[in-house]
């Protein structure tokens, strides 16, 4: 058997050029194992245009170091890092530059350490990790690396092949790890993205560069039957955030203070609560009908401090013109992720400084994200991605600017809206990133596009092109008819206790089904305000707002 007990800076490069090479081959087919059948965007294409920007920063580094070429390799990831799937791939090349750091070659020994580092950095950049998935499969493969390195006399071969073979295992696991994989039918997307690169990486090192041309990558199969559970969703209980009344603000200093008790007290006081601190300073936020029931109940713990109370209800009707008058005094720039031309003007009008196209199936990368917030005249940056697939992408942005970046988490368009409508321009900068945070769960965001696959989900079954309804990413709704599959879902969003419903319809709906949608929500609802918003954008017919 072949054996290499060290690879040098251009090996390594070409080793995962080459594995850059196999995992395109595999794009197509690692998209379809989407757990959610919508045009979102997909893991395959994701973690190869990360993968793309990584090799090109490698390139650069034609005769360095093995530590050269991977801390290379760990920028170059992290700019071009697109997706959930692409920024945890970041995570794991700057743990294996790391674990590499200073080293002119490496060994068996080495990659297992190497590994193991990047374990650590992909579950250290979640803030909740979730077993099976890409997660669990790099913890595997790197359990799998550092016990072969114990008793292979330094062979990376050997350790490489103990590595694939525990992922490949570990992807085949992920449906038992990961209920909703089972029920979908499908291994974890970016578990099996990982497995392909690493495989190509051993195929090289195997020497079949040369025919790795001519083959094509196989899916991982489940370890166990990916047979569909069959079972009734729940009524899910639609819980709305008060929409008027004060937002409260303020600091109390004392002695003996407990923030979790003083967070249970308060608690039934009003919305949005917040309350952290330690013993002697603890800052509390809430958005309540009577704030001075709230104050006079923290006086009796301490002394208040920085009080502020804001009207929320002419904050909201007095925005549009507060963001004329006031908008260049702010010094504070926000960037917002936003497909389609015409939601990128309504985003323009409610004071976005700068927008990035992109969204469903166009993720912008972390170079993107950083190239609008250095051409943004502030030193002080807020970023709505927009999109629960760009979050972690915008979050790589602090690292590689000395601005100060702020990413307001909004997943959808509806929330980026809430999000701007809550800006305060009397508020600082931090204030103002804590306010539009709390904005985004006053509203709730209606979803509805076609499937691009048959499968089952959430109990329901679902055909190709069917019409699929999403009330705050669950899925609620199938049905053949869009206009009465996006009626359902309205109804189940609880319209009698909201106050405005924004319909944005998309390029492939018709502003006569809008309208349609409308009258029929103010004959049921008369004393709901709708509004229609020809928002033209892609792959989704319909998104709505109701706040």
């Amino acid at each position: 058997m072949r054996k290499v007990n060290s690879i040098d800076g251009r090996n390594f490069r070409e080793m995962f050029t080459a594995a850059t090479n196999w995992l395109e081959k595999s794009v197509s087919d690692i998209d379809a194992l989407n757990v959610f059948p919508v045009p979102d965007g997909d893991t395959g294409t994701n973690m190869l245009l990360t993968m793309h920007s990584t090799i090109e920063e490698a390139d650069k580094k034609i005769n360095g170091s093995v530590s050269a070429v991977c801390q290379a390799m760990s920028h170059g990831a992290l700019i071009g890092a697109r997706g959930n799937s692409g920024v945890i791939l970041s995570q794991i090349w700057c743990g294996l530059a790391k674990g590499l750091s200073g080293k002119e070659t490496f060994n068996g020994s080495d990659l297992a350490e190497a590994l193991t580092q990047a374990s650590i950095m992909a579950y250290k950049g979640l803030s909740n990790p979730v077993e099976g998935t890409i997660l669990t499969v790099v913890k595997d493969a790197s359990a799998a690396a550092r016990e072969q390195a114990a008793k292979s006399d330094n062979d990376v071969i050997s350790v490489m092949e103990a590595t694939v073979n525990a992922a490949n295992e570990s992807v085949a696991n992920t449906p038992r790890l990961l209920p909703v994989l089972k029920e979908a039918g499908v291994v974890d997307a970016g578990g099996q993205g990982l497995y392909t690169l690493l495989e190509g990486a051993l195929r090289y090192l195997n020497g079949e560069a040369e025919l790795m041309q001519f083959r094509k990558p196989q899916m991982v199969a489940s370890s166990i039957p990916l047979t569909p559970l069959v079972f009734t969703a729940p009524e899910r209980v639609a819980i709305d955030e008060i929409p008027f009344g004060y937002c409260t603000e303020m600091m109390l200093k004392g002695q003996g203070l407990e923030p979790d008790k003083l967070r249970k007290k308060l608690n039934g006081k009003g919305e949005s609560l917040i309350v952290v601190g330690d013993d002697t300073t603890v800052r509390v936020h809430i958005h309540t009908l009577d704030p001075g029931n709230v104050m006079h109940y923290l006086t009796a713990l301490g002394t208040i401090h920085s009080v502020s109370v804001r009207n929320m209800d002419e904050q909201h009707q007095d925005f549009l013109e507060l963001q004329k008058q006031r908008a260049p005094a702010t010094g504070i720039a926000i960037i917002a992720v936003v497909p389609g031309d015409r939601l990128s003007e309504v985003f323009s009008s409610l004071g976005v400084t700068s927008v990035v196209p992109g969204g469903q199936t166009m993720n912008p990368s972390t170079k993107d994200l950083l190239q609008a917030a250095e051409q943004s005249a502030s030193d002080k940056v807020i970023i709505l991605p927009n999109n629960k697939n760009i979050v972690l992408t915008a979050g790589q942005v602090q690292s590689l600017t000395e601005k100060t970046i702020r990413v307001v988490q909004s997943k959808t368009i509806p929330q980026g809206v809430a999000a701007l409508l809550a800006f305060d321009y009397e508020a600082d900068f931090e204030t103002n990133a804590s306010i539009m945070t709390e904005a985004l769960s006053t509203v709730k965001s209606i979803e509805v596009t076609r499937a691009v696959r048959s499968t089952k989900l959430d109990g329901l079954s679902i055909k190709k092109k069917q019409a699929i309804g999403f009330l705050d990413g669950a899925l609620m709704s199938v049905g053949d008819n869009m206009v009465a599959t996006v009626k359902e879902v309205l109804e189940k969003s609880g319209l009698d206790k909201a106050d405005v419903v924004t319909i944005y319809y998309g390029e492939d709906a018709t502003e006569a089904d809008a309208e349609e949608i409308s009258n029929g929500i103010s004959e049921k609802y008369p004393n709901l305000q709708v509004e229609v918003v020809n928002g033209n954008q892609p792959h989704y017919d319909y998104i709505i707002s109701v706040e």
